[in-house]
Order: structure tokens, then sequence, then C-alpha cells
């Protein structure tokens, strides 16, 4: 499947939550991951039609800091498909509340394999 076929489009958008922050305040790494995992993970099962999982995660960078109560749009960028994998794009852009304003706060790399009913590697449709 070529890039430009699935573009970068929004494939999740949320509002961080006070349960979601550190220790300082800030929303948690760790909560931006889940999210972008999550915004792949949907990708990854309509590219596979099916189901598929994270198997490698690249390249993660956190920019800048997300706030509570800032809204989180999670981009997905489907960059290449292989005989079993696929490899997306996530750029995750925060807003908040009272600003019209957004900014990108972390993205990275995610491989996705699709996975039969046993769980073992099929072909990408």
């Amino acid at each position: 499947m070529n890039k430009k076929y699935l573009k970068q489009e929004p494939a999740i958008r949320t509002i961080a939550m006070p349960a979601d922050t550190n220790p300082a305040g800030d929303i948690f790494g760790g909560w931006l991951l889940a999210q972008m995992d999550l915004a792949a993970g949907n990708m990854a099962a309509r590219v596979a039609r099916g189901r598929a999982a994270t198997i490698a995660v690249e390249d993660i960078q956190f920019l800048r800091p997300v706030r509570v109560g800032d809204e989180v749009t999670l981009y997905a960028d489907l960059e290449s498909v292989g005989r079993t994998s696929m490899k997306i794009h996530i750029e995750a852009w925060r807003r908040a509340r009272d600003s019209d304003e957004s900014e990108k706060v972390t993205e990275a790399g995610f491989t996705f394999v699709a996975l039969d009913e046993s769980g073992d590697s099929r072909p990408v449709p």
C-alpha cells in the first residue's frame, strides 16, 4: 500500500485529565505513549483488515509538555507495508482549552504485525 492512499489523518482526539499526570503535574509520558499506540493500532487494524500487534516503537521524541485540560490530537501516517508488517508514524499535537493554536508535542514510529486467530503473523491483504 502506498503512502498516498493513507495520508496523515486524525486517528484519535482526547482530553488530558488530572489522573494522567506525573509528579510534576504535567501529563505522564506513558499516558501519551499509550494514546499513540492506540492511534497506530487503529490504523494497523484497518490496513491489516483484522488483528495486529505492536512489535516496535522507534525514535520517540517528547518535544513539549502536555497539560491537564489540553485537547490532544493524534495523527497517523502509514509509511510502509511489508508482507506481514506495517510502519506507522504518529504525531501528537496539543491545543490548550482556551486557544486555537496547536503545537506538536510528541512523535514516534510504530511497527505492527498482522496476526491470525492463533496469534501468528499473517500476510497483510
